[in-house]
């Protein structure tokens, strides 16, 4: 099978390349996928750098969500009601951008009837990622005012499209004014806005003089150290990630003071020490998006051969929501 490998960690993707594999067979507890559709996210592109949190071992075949078609499975996973043919959505650390993937029983799900490969390949990491935030973390109650930082990237996007299905009042916050116009042609949401410079006043305007009940940020840097000043008093600012490239940093006596709560957000982390809970995120997220009031937007969806160029948008943040690979095409 043809798959994308990561041999070397590079700052270049010259570690990188499309090479024949061996197709992987399942062991009892597993299911052989025919992967119709990979999705690739930030933390994608870190992983060739050895930049991510997690490093998996060299050689891998990178990718953490995935779409296509049950094609083999051990006998165990068979017992939990897996079949051939059956259309499914599976993620893991590594392993998705090649024609076909072995994954634990455990880490697949039915594809939601609304959604195409692309779409559900791009549904589960981001989309747990926002629900573990704004639900689990954030405890959002409906009418809580929440701004998204990112709103235009493929974590930002979702939590844009979820807040506004859990009834949030969703401030979007992007870097340029062609991203904000995108993500409002897609979702809508209440109020937009382009960063950093002035968004606490446009926060504290648009909400009475509260400020922001959660802050979703998966950007750090400048729209972190705005969201200090600007989240209310009792209000939880979500740290998701550092896309901006700036860890920041802030001093104790600033949430002491303005009276909130800064609280980091690790989805997986959270599912694996919580299985209980994080069973119901995914079952949460699948039952929103079966029944269609959450749809992943595909960016662009190109065949694998396209890597580089799937990885280039990410780099130059082109994206809007996700791109993904189709290792079948």
């Amino acid at each position: 099978m043809s798959a994308l490998e990561v041999r070397a960690l590079s700052p270049d993707l010259s570690g990188v390349s499309l090479v024949e594999r061996p197709i992987p067979m399942p062991g009892p507890g597993d299911v052989q996928v025919r992967i119709e559709a990979a999705a690739l996210g930030f933390p994608d592109f870190l992983m060739t750098q050895g930049l991510y949190q997690a490093k998996p071992p060299l050689p891998f075949v990178p990718g953490m969500e995935c779409a296509g078609v049950v094609t083999a499975l051990g006998e165990e996973a068979r017992r939990h009601g897996w079949r051939e043919g059956d259309r499914v959505m599976a993620a893991g650390l590594t392993g998705c951008v090649a024609q076909y993937g072995v994954f634990p029983a455990g880490s697949v799900q039915p594809l939601p009837s609304p959604l195409s490969f692309a779409e559900g390949a791009a549904l589960r990491v981001a989309y747990l990622t926002a629900w573990v935030s704004l639900v689990r973390l954030g405890r959002a109650q409906a009418g809580d005012w929440v701004v998204v930082h990112g709103a235009a990237g493929g974590v930002g996007l979702a939590a844009v499209d979820l807040a506004r299905a859990l009834g949030l009042q969703v401030i979007a916050v992007t870097s340029s004014d062609a991203k904000l116009a995108a993500v409002q042609a897609l979702y809508d949401p209440a109020h937009g806005l382009v960063g950093p410079v002035g968004i606490r006043e446009a926060v504290l305007d648009l909400t009475g003089g509260r400020g922001a009940d959660l802050v979703y940020d998966p950007v750090g840097g400048d729209v972190f150290d705005e969201a200090c000043r600007y989240t209310a008093f009792g209000g939880r600012l979500l740290v998701v990630g550092f896309a901006s490239g700036r860890i920041p940093t802030v001093g104790a006596n600033i949430p002491l003071i303005k009276g909130f709560s800064i609280v980091g957000v690790r989805a997986g982390e959270y599912g694996r020490r919580f299985p209980d809970h994080g069973r119901e995120d995914i079952a949460a997220v699948q039952a929103l998006a079966e029944a269609g009031r959450i749809r992943p937007h595909v960016h662009a969806a190109l065949p694998l051969g396209e890597w580089r160029e799937a990885y280039r948008g990410m780099q130059e943040r082109r994206v809007v929501g996700r791109t993904v690979l189709l290792p079948q095409a």
